[in-house]
């Protein structure tokens, strides 16, 4: 069967999501930029900004941007936008960075609501080099146009091997 029919799941051992995440405090601490908050973008940032919270002691904010409720999500941005607005630095959290998307979507949610973007950074645990948008801070670089793997990381290795598939196969393009 085809890579498209069945990717490669990889999952990320547990001790490689504590170096990924203690490379990105360490990152954040060695910056003379220090953020206010830290938000973990829901699903797959709510985790790791949660123990980055716990590592770092910023505290912890989240927006599920994931979960289909776009209003809902919106209304947070545009309060983040707001704080970021007034000198707050945020800093977004999410598991990988792939091909860019949602990256870029919630930088342009936050800079049409008034986000300063000198204000706002991002962060990830896997970061595409190849991606259309970068994190200014991360675990692991990889390549998508050579790495063709389904990152699964620990706290989705609960679901089933069905749901995994599909989720993989959402987006083609990014394993082809």
């Amino acid at each position: 069967m085809s890579r498209e029919t069945h990717p490669e799941l990889y999952y990320v051992p547990y001790e490689a999501f504590l170096a990924d995440l203690e490379a990105v405090a360490r990152k954040v601490e060695a910056d003379s930029w220090n953020p206010d908050f830290l938000v973990g973008i829901g699903r797959g940032g709510l985790v790791p900004a949660a123990y980055l919270a716990h590592r770092t002691g910023i505290t912890l904010l989240s927006v599920d941007y994931s979960s289909g409720d776009k209003e809902f999500a919106t209304d947070l941005l545009v309060k983040l936008a707001h704080k970021s607005a007034s000198g707050v630095r945020i800093l977004i959290i999410d598991d990988i960075n792939d091909s860019g998307g949602t990256i870029n979507k919630l930088r342009e949610t936050l800079r049409a609501n008034g986000g300063a973007e000198a204000n706002i950074r991002t962060a990830v645990l896997i970061n595409n080099v190849s991606s259309a948008a970068q994190a200014e801070y991360a675990g692991t670089d990889m390549d998508r146009t050579d790495d063709k793997r389904w990152f699964v990381f620990p706290w989705e290795a609960v679901a089933p091997r069905t749901t995994l598939l599909v989720e993989a196969g959402e987006v083609p393009e990014r394993l082809a």
